[in-house]
């Protein structure tokens, strides 16, 4: 497996397997195909429930956990400095280790500052190998940068042909922020699998169109999170590094560039509401669970 190095020297898979929206019943399974497919990124989060089950997958693997790279999320109902560290604790637990390799601030809402301050001293302690944030749009990624003690390490985003992030990922690039894609294939929507330049592109070399959207993205320098439950599915994901996407390709693919979400953008503000309505439901509920997950 190829890696990226971010920008406190650690490596990093540069493909991994994303388990949203993967119910508790077959996560186990899926990632246990998954680590045996050779994917060493696993990436969960705590709004997607299934934390204890990727932990019994990997204590099941037979693959070391020094070999596995392990990704959650802080959700937003756990921002704030002490919440945030309570969170990560517990996704420790259930996860089964002692230590992550990456988390994340899933949500640019809330108490994000207090939140990120309980990951810099939870990295400052070596529980955590990197920290960063998820779903902060360029102008909040750079206002992150430079008003916290330790720059965030990786920013995902969704990161697809139709929504290309060109400017984050120059942004980025600048304070050495590493793009890491959620939705790399935009679930298919707006025709992906179908589309005539990614399966011509893909024709050429022997590929799938998605195989092609993953070796793009992997060529700019952005780790991907593609996610099937099928084991044919991870297999044919993972296999994109015995060929090269020209710069023709590559020109032709960012043709495609239409810098519109697939998904809906966290700059609107009933969207805000939403996510804020969705926070305060929990908080009553007690019951996390019984909802909707969320990226």
């Amino acid at each position: 497996m190829e890696t990226v190095t971010l920008r406190n020297g650690v490596e990093m898979p540069v493909l991994g397997y994303g388990v949203y929206q993967v119910t508790q019943e077959e996560c186990e399974r899926c990632v246990l195909d998954a680590l045996d497919c050779g994917y060493r990124l696993i990436d969960t989060a705590q709004s997607y429930f299934n934390e204890e089950q990727v932990g019994a997958a990997i204590a099941k693997s037979g693959v070391r956990r020094e070999d596995i790279f392990l990704t959650s999320k802080v959700w937003l109902e756990h921002y704030g400095y002490d919440a945030a560290k309570a969170s990560v604790e517990e996704s420790m637990r259930k996860l089964g280790t002692d230590y992550l390799d990456l988390m994340l601030l899933h949500q640019p809402f809330s108490d994000a500052y207090g939140a990120w301050r309980t990951l810099e001293d939870l990295y400052d302690a070596g529980r955590i190998r990197a920290i960063g944030i998820s779903n902060f749009y360029v102008d909040r990624m750079v206002e992150f940068a430079n008003f916290n003690r330790i720059v965030p390490m990786v920013n995902q985003m969704e990161t697809n042909p139709l929504n290309q992030q060109s400017e984050l990922l120059q942004w980025a690039g600048k304070y050495g922020i590493r793009l890491e894609a959620w939705a790399p294939f935009g679930e298919g929507r707006g025709g992906l699998f179908e589309n005539e330049t990614l399966t011509k592109i893909g024709a050429k070399h022997g590929k799938s169109p998605a195989q092609v959207m993953l070796r793009w993205n992997i060529q700019r320098g952005v780790v991907v999170l593609p996610k099937s439950t099928h084991r044919e599915r991870m297999q044919e994901n993972i296999d994109v590094f015995d060929f090269t996407l020209s710069n023709e390709d590559m020109a032709e693919i960012a043709a495609l560039d239409t810098k519109t979400s697939q998904f809906f953008d966290h700059r609107d503000p009933a969207m805000v509401e939403w996510f804020a309505r969705m926070v305060e439901e929990r908080k009553r509920n007690h019951d996390g669970a019984s909802e909707k997950k969320s990226w």
